[in-house]
């Protein structure tokens, strides 16, 4: 007589951090662009690899040289200088593939300081099979600019969020625990910070000073966390009177660890939504800036700069176009992220989600 056994497997719960992420895969706009945006930085960040004027591996006569980390003069390659050898010199080319010779180049030979001197079109040239976005007025490729410019634009957008998500959690998180007298303090003080005038104090020190990455990020930190701290503080307020906090304040928790460990969590719905919105407006002023002259130097590729030679040259479609659709498909992208984001947080979307 056999017996028929059954074996009941009880699903486990999802944490909360499980069900938000659930929440985000179920928007599949939001979460695809949060994957494209991300295999796009990433390949921004080997944009030295994937955009250059000088070959990745070089095999001459029976020697390897790497030109991309080292460099080497043009008698290295059968020249007759002692100077740097050129590799977009159709004799050094020449060279490096007669017999048994061999250079792996990137994918686009170009970088974005890189003038073609060997153009068959005077510049600004449209897109050709050497430059395939075409070259800007004084005829550096436009795709390595645009890439290179795109790997600046996010990184100084994730340095700028990075800065006023600090700020303004800590100034925040103050304020609206302790209230009172500090919560008072810091709104007049937040008052008379926010009325000054952030344009005019942009020109008086891109006059004094020397346009930089740096300047700039200090200058726009200043009032970047203005706005998340309002939030924060509100967060804080609503929080400190539950019940959970004056439980901790029962078993003799101090002001530091009820704020970090225990309200702190519980008020990061707003931090986490608009930090794909606060990346995007932070792009924004850093293109903005570089477009009115007030950005970065003139040497480093910029969206803003290459937004401006669009405008200076408009029988130069290519220029304008291509700039213009990099940062459209990037705010969209991040765009889609936040609207992702902010349905993750919102509890209310249940549903059905799969572990």
């Amino acid at each position: 007589m056999s017996t028929l056994t059954t074996t009941v497997y009880e699903s486990k719960p999802l944490s909360p951090r499980q069900q938000m992420w659930g929440r985000f895969k179920r928007n599949r706009l939001g979460y695809v662009s949060l994957i494209v945006f991300t295999i796009l930085f990433v390949l921004s960040l080997f944009a030295e690899v994937l955009s250059n004027d000088k070959p990745l591996l070089v095999h001459y006569q029976g020697q390897y040289y790497t030109p991309l980390w080292h460099d080497y003069p043009e008698t290295t390659f059968g020249g007759d200088f002692p100077t740097p050898a050129d590799y977009l010199d159709p004799f050094i080319r020449t060279r490096l593939t007669q017999g048994d010779n061999w250079a792996i180049y990137p994918v686009n030979h170009y970088r974005y300081d890189t003038l073609n001197y060997f153009a068959s079109s005077p510049n600004p040239a449209p897109p050709s099979k050497d430059n395939w976005l075409g070259t800007d007025d004084r005829g550096r490729d436009v795709l390595a600019r645009v890439l290179y410019g795109f790997r600046i634009s996010v990184l100084f957008a994730f340095a700028l969020t990075f800065i006023g998500v600090v700020v303004g959690v800590v100034t925040g998180a103050i304020q609206g625990y302790f209230g009172g007298k500090t919560d008072l303090f810091f709104q007049r003080f937040m008052e008379v910070w926010g009325s000054m005038p952030e344009l005019y104090l942009l020109l008086i020190f891109a006059a004094i000073f020397q346009p930089s990455i740096s300047l700039l990020l200090v200058l726009l930190s200043l009032f970047g966390w203005l706005g998340l701290s309002d939030y924060v503080r509100a967060e804080f307020l609503r929080n400190r009177n539950l019940d959970y906090v004056t439980a901790a304040r029962a078993i003799g928790l101090g002001d530091r660890q009820i704020m970090w460990r225990h309200i702190l969590p519980n008020s990061m719905t707003p931090v986490i939504t608009f930090l794909p919105f606060r990346m995007s407006a932070a792009i924004v002023a850093l293109t903005s800036l570089d477009f009115l002259g007030l950005g970065v130097p003139p040497s480093t590729p910029s969206l803003g700069e290459l937004l401006a030679q669009g405008k200076d040259n408009l029988d130069s479609w290519w220029i304008g176009l291509s700039t213009f659709a990099v940062l459209l498909i990037t705010l969209v992208l991040l765009v889609f992220i936040g609207e992702a984001l902010r349905d993750a947080n919102d509890t209310r979307k249940t549903g059905n989600i799969a572990r």
